[in-house]
C-alpha cells in the first residue's frame, strides 16, 4: 500500500447552472518520502487535486487515502503552502514560524528554539526580528517554509508557491527546498505549469492534461541530488515531457566553460 493512494478520482462543478467536469478517473500512488510534481496547462485541474489531497474539497467520486484513512478535511500533519505566503504583517520573522507551534501549545521556550532551527534553514538567520513588509518576496515564502516545516509535518502540499518570484530568486528557491525536503525527509507534492522546474524538483512528475484532467503520464526523474540544469541527464528529462505534451523547446542551452 502507498503511503498516498489517489482511486479514481473525478471531480465535477457546477457552472452557471452547467456540469464541468475539473478531473476524469484519475490513479496516482506516491512513497512515502517523495517529491512528485503535478504537472500541466491551466484548466488541467492540478490545484484541485492538490486541494483534494489537502482536504479542502471532497472528490465527487473515487477516494483518497493517506497512510491507509480516508482524507475527510484538513489535517494538523499535513500544510499547505500557497502562492500567497499568509504571513501576518504585523509580526515578525519569528513570532510567524512559532504560530503553528503555539496553536500545539509548544511551550515558548521550545517553539522559540524550534523556529530558530528552521529559520537557520531556510537561510534567514539574522532576520527574526524583522517584519515580513521589510522583506522580498523571496524572503517571505522562506519564512512560510520554515513555518510549516516548524510543525513537523508528514506531507508538505504547495501550490505554484515560487509563482510570484524572479526568475533568479526561484531557482535558488528550487534548489533550496529540493535540499530542505530531503534533508526533513517530508513527502511533498507540488503543483507547477513550469516544466524545469519539475525536473529540477521532483522524483516523479505526474504529467496532467486538460479539459478534464486525466493523468497523462508519470514520468521518472533520476537524476540524484546535484540538478545541473544545463547537465545531458537533465535536458533528456525535459525534452521527453515536451515530447509527452506533443511540444518542443524554444531553445537549447549551450554551456561553455
Amino acid at each position: 500500500m502507498a503511503y498516498i493512494e489517489v482511486k479514481d478520482v473525478s471531480k465535477a462543478y457546477d457552472r452557471d447552472g452547467e456540469a464541468f467536469q475539473a478531473l476524469s478517473h484519475v490513479m496516482l500512488a506516491v512513497e512515502r518520502g517523495e517529491f512528485i510534481c503535478l504537472l500541466g496547462p491551466s484548466g488541467c485541474g492540478k490545484s484541485t487535486l492538490l486541494g483534494m489531497l489537502a482536504g479542502f474539497e471532497q472528490p465527487t467520486s473515487g477516494s483518497i487515502l493517506i497512510d491507509g484513512a480516508p482524507v475527510a478535511g484538513p489535517a494538523a500533519s499535513r500544510v499547505t503552502i500557497f502562492q500567497h505566503y499568509g504571513l501576518l504583517p504585523w509580526q515578525t520573522v519569528e513570532r510567524n514560524v512559532m504560530l503553528g507551534l503555539l496553536a500545539k501549545k509548544v511551550p515558548k521556550a521550545q517553539a522559540r528554539k524550534t523556529a530558530a532551527h528552521y529559520i537557520e534553514l531556510v537561510g534567514l538567520s539574522g532576520y527574526e526580528q524583522v517584519r515580513p513588509g521589510q522583506l522580498s518576496g523571496g524572503m517571505q515564502q522562506r519564512v512560510a517554509i520554515a513555518r510549516a516545516l516548524a510543525v513537523k509535518p508528514e506531507v508538505l502540499f504547495m501550490d505554484e508557491p515560487f509563482a510570484a518570484l524572479d526568475a533568479i530568486t526561484r531557482l535558488k528557491m528550487q534548489d533550496d527546498v529540493h535540499r530542505i525536503a530531503e534533508e526533513e525527509g517530508v513527502t511533498v507534492v507540488f503543483v507547477t505549469h513550469d516544466i524545469e522546474e519539475a525536473v529540477s524538483l521532483a522524483d516523479r512528475i505526474v504529467v496532467l492534461s486538460a479539459n478534464p484532467g486525466r493523468v497523462k503520464e508519470v514520468v521518472p526523474v533520476e537524476l540524484g541530488p546535484d540538478r545541473l540544469r544545463t547537465g545531458e541527464d537533465f535536458i533528456a528529462v525535459r525534452d521527453h515531457v515536451f515530447d509527452v505534451f506533443g511540444m518542443k523547446p524554444d531553445w537549447d542551452v549551450e554551456f561553455v566553460i
